[in-house]
């Protein structure tokens, strides 16, 4: 089960990851209050551990922003959470060769299904709600999810508290879990909490 901190922004949080190590750290690009700057992102990637792969997080951005972060090796893969279709999708394959994460917002069966028909490489699995394109750290109802045959990362409100059970309630296990909002504390990366996250992931089945 791969494991992924996402909302990295911090030199403390870089070092809480290092010690832990998780299998993906997520910089996020788009409008937030976890926002980083390409130039943010670099000095924190080049004190990342290497063995740790960065995932960069876009909404509705220009493909040349991505492509750049890709080429510079600041991101190790792409994570779309916008209005994204499959003509965006093959851009970036073809020019970058990045494996493509395609944010999904869980709101009905049939909904999922269209979208597993994309060409990225996995699924992430997010909360929906009409005016949030994810992030909100509110969890969605498994039962929305039909049988999956793309590889997906499970987010939506997972915790340290939650992830187990939350784990246990799929007929189909996902690829790797995503957290961010999950392991804060008044917004900021908690040690704990992330130690706490890895070891109940870590420690499942």
């Amino acid at each position: 089960m791969r494991i992924k901190i996402c909302g990295i922004r911090r030199m403390e949080d870089v070092e809480i990851l290092n010690r832990y190590k998780p299998d993906y750290a997520g910089f996020v690009f788009a409008e937030s209050k976890r926002k980083v700057s390409p130039e943010q992102a670099q000095r924190l990637r080049s004190a990342l551990n290497p063995d740790i792969r960065t995932v960069g997080v876009f909404v509705n951005e220009k493909p040349e922003t991505i492509i750049n972060l890709a080429d510079k090796g600041v991101i190790d893969m792409i994570q779309l959470h916008g209005d994204e279709d499959e003509t965006d999708i093959l851009l970036l394959k073809q020019w970058t060769e990045k494996p493509v994460i395609k944010a999904v917002r869980v709101k009905s069966p049939e909904y999922v299904e269209e979208m597993q028909r994309l060409p990225c490489d996995y699924l992430l699995l997010d909360t929906y709600e009409a005016d949030h394109y994810g992030g909100t750290g509110r969890m969605f109802d498994l039962n929305l999810l039909p049988p999956l045959s793309k590889p997906y990362f499970l987010a939506g409100g997972l915790s340290p508290g939650n992830v187990r059970e939350r784990l246990t309630g799929l007929s189909n296990p996902p690829f790797g879990v995503d957290v961010s909002s999950g392991v804060e504390t008044e917004g900021y990366k908690d040690e704990n909490k992330i130690t706490d996250f890895l070891r109940e992931v870590r420690q499942w089945k």
